[in-house]
């Protein structure tokens, strides 16, 4: 029997790496009686963690698919990763969920990689809570870290509880809205906790935060505002029904908080996400094959699902996880791809629990579940129907930053290599996979090392490919100083039909656009069916380089004129004109190199931050920030050239006798300096 749609909530576990998210995880596992026995991160047994490369590392790669009962309420939850070279997982879940609980460490406040996922979370207009995890530690700070979520994250938390005692003596909590006092019976792992009275020295501050909570959404609704300002007291469900529709709105973000290893604060975090997260009832937006924008509710017929992930599954061939928005999906079923325009029958559907299956036999609007025999869907593909097809809005994806040649150490390796590197890049979009058949090398690109390392320790495993690994290369890239104009010209007349392309091209730099192309013609003096031709010249001369063999980014590019034959011109003689028009321009624009530049945050005790500023310098850092973290514990932010970056870990190890740790993304692309560009072709040849 289906969970109607009102009591299903469709939610991430999303935070910075080490904040603990997968042991919120393994304990709402544990506490909804989906699991019999806690997981634990630290000894390889979590549930949500079952690639052998997470148990090794203790760390999440891949987002996991877990579905659980709280409240006669069916919780569908993704854990994803918190380690920024897997940031893919959590954009592509973001995208189908309609809430999200964030983890921060009560010691670490808001990381990098938090910054990240709130604005991921931004981005789709995810409604969220928070919970403020492992406040048992040492220099764990709950205040501390709602300022730095209200001052860092621009964001408005709003305190739904307070954390009684601290560090080792965290014994529970306080319940702003039902003013009582929360303790967990340490000899129950967690199981049981029983309500007791407001510890005497804690009620001034109750009745202070209390009295901001009640202020923060009395305004939810006039009945309401007109209670308050009356000086009535606020049900509890007038209360919780405010706070709801706030979060649901995006104006505010519950704050709940403890210690998911220590098993206390978990179940009224169950309880905050099934009274605060929206149900799937909001309508989903998508277009028709004439390109006309159109909405759908959930009780739509219409069928309107998006496959947001694919995984190989070594019993079952090809999972595809779909998130189903209206008009439901059997097993059985044809399932049509408006991107493919193929058809695909639903071999079966499952619900997931991390990598365990449970077989049913329909989806319905909310549902998030794995399809069996959809081979040729990939990420961001809409699952519809051939008479009636709709388009989802895809999901678009960050360009990798980093490269490493791989060659098979066999005969047999080579065979294989190709068919697990097409595998491994049909799951993962950020993996690219490039061949050169000059070097017989082929090139992977990612998002970090780690992210390399990872596939190469998959390609060995799962696929048994033993592979010899170059030196890791830097995504560098091309763009343009200033504008220019140019003439591109494919004419070959010479007996017989010819070829006859004209193109006139005015170019100019545009900021993180990409390559944006505009048909500026007036009077057609080039017809209509020849500007995509001609269009996707330049596209495929952006992306093989002109200057330094680098894709092309951020162009503006204007055809205004140009002409044609009758006879002679084609789609092909118009492609090769926009290619030699648009490779002429850049020459002419004051070609430069760019390279990837990724924000880097070292936290390092005290005593070693002089050595550490001085080594981001020498690596053509530049500091952005300081701060503290603790007693004796400082922060450093900076902005940092990729190519400097390699082996870094080994390098702060060394420096600090392994006391700091550091984080690294992507930020932004910038030049390189002018005397250092030969060196950065240099390794290019080197590396070829």
């Amino acid at each position: 029997m289906s969970t109607p749609l009102e009591r299903i909530r469709n939610i991430g576990i999303i935070a910075h790496v080490d904040s603990g998210k997968t042991t919120v995880s393994e304990r709402v596992l544990y506490y909804t009686g989906m699991s019999h026995k806690i997981g634990e991160v630290h000894d390889g047994t979590a549930v949500t963690d079952w690639m052998p490369q997470e148990r090794e590392r203790g760390i999440t790669i891949t987002a996991a698919a877990i579905t659980c009962l709280w409240n006669n309420h069916q919780i569908n939850i993704i854990d994803t990763p918190g380690h920024v070279d897997f940031t893919t997982e959590v954009e592509r879940s973001l995208r189908v969920l309609d809430g999200a609980v964030v983890v921060f460490c009560g010691v670490g406040g808001v990381e990098p990689q938090s910054e990240t996922v709130w604005r991921q979370a931004d981005k789709y207009r995810v409604p969220r809570i928070v919970f403020i995890n492992k406040l048992d530690r040492v220099g764990a700070d709950f205040h501390n870290v709602v300022k730095q979520i209200t001052n860092r994250l621009g964001a408005k938390p709003l305190l739904t509880q307070l954390p009684i005692g601290k560090e080792d003596g965290f014994l529970g909590v306080v319940d702003l809205i039902r003013q009582k006092a929360l303790v967990w019976e340490e000899d129950t792992l967690g199981a049981r906790f029983h309500e007791e009275a407001i510890p005497a020295d804690m009620v001034e501050d109750v009745e202070h935060y209390r009295e901001q909570l009640l202020e923060s959404v009395a305004d939810a609704d006039d009945a309401l505002l007109e209670k308050y300002l009356a000086g009535e007291a606020l049900t509890t469900d007038e209360i919780v029904a405010a706070i709801r529709k706030k979060t649901k709105d995006i104006a505010l973000f519950p704050v709940v908080c403890g210690t998911a290893l220590r098993n206390k604060g978990v179940q009224p975090l169950l309880d905050a996400i099934t009274d605060y997260l929206p149900s799937p009832e909001k309508p989903i937006t998508g277009s028709i094959p004439d390109g006309e924008e159109k909405t759908w509710q959930v009780d739509d017929p219409i069928r309107a699902a998006l496959a947001f992930k694919t995984m190989h599954d070594t019993y079952s061939g090809q999972l595809t996880f779909i998130r189903v928005y209206s008009g439901g999906l059997r097993t059985g079923d044809m399932a049509f791809n408006p991107r493919t325009r193929q058809t695909e029958r639903v071999g079966r559907l499952v619900r997931m629990h991390a990598n365990k299956k449970e077989d049913i036999d329909m989806a319905i609007s909310g549902d998030i579940v794995a399809a069996v025999g959809l081979k040729n869907f990939t990420t961001g593909d809409t699952i519809t129907d051939r008479d009636k097809p709709v388009i989802l809005e895809p999901i678009t994806f960050k360009q990798p930053v980093i490269s490493l040649a791989i060659e098979p150490k066999t005969k047999t390796d080579s065979e294989k290599l190709g068919l697990a590197l097409q595998r491994l890049s049909s799951e993962d979009p950020t993996l690219v996979v490039n061949s050169n058949e000059e070097t017989g090398q082929t090139l992977i690109s990612g998002m970090g090392e780690l992210h390399l390392e990872i596939i190469i320790d998959r390609l060995v495993r799962e696929f048994k490919v033993a592979v010899n690994t170059g030196a890791p290369q830097v995504a560098y890239r091309e763009t343009i100083s200033r504008p220019a104009e140019a003439e591109g010209k494919y004419i070959r007349q010479s007996g017989g039909r010819g070829q006859f392309g004209h193109v006139y091209l005015k170019i100019e730099p545009n900021q993180n656009l990409g390559i944006v192309f505009s048909n500026d013609i007036k009077g057609g003096s080039i017809p209509r069916e020849y500007i995509q031709p001609i269009e996707k010249g330049i596209r495929e001369a952006a992306t093989t380089g002109v200057t330094y063999g680098y894709p092309v980014i951020d162009i503006s590019v204007s055809l205004y004129d140009g002409s044609y034959h009758e006879v002679d011109s084609s789609e092909m003689s118009f492609m090769l004109a926009g290619s030699i028009g648009f490779k002429e321009a850049i020459k002419k624009a004051k070609p430069v190199l760019l390279e990837p530049v990724m924000k880097v945050e070292v936290v390092v005790p005290e005593e070693y931050m002089g050595t550490i500023m001085g080594d981001l310098q020498s690596r053509r850092g530049k500091v952005t920030e300081l701060g503290e973290r603790g007693t004796g514990i400082r922060t450093i932010l900076s902005h940092v050239p990729l190519a400097t970056m390699f082996g870094y870990a080994t390098a702060t190890r060394s420096l600090t006798q392994g006391r700091a740790t550091y984080t690294m993304e992507f930020d932004h692309y910038a030049r390189v300096p002018e005397h250092m560009v030969d060196e950065a072709l240099g390794r290019k040849k080197e590396s070829a």
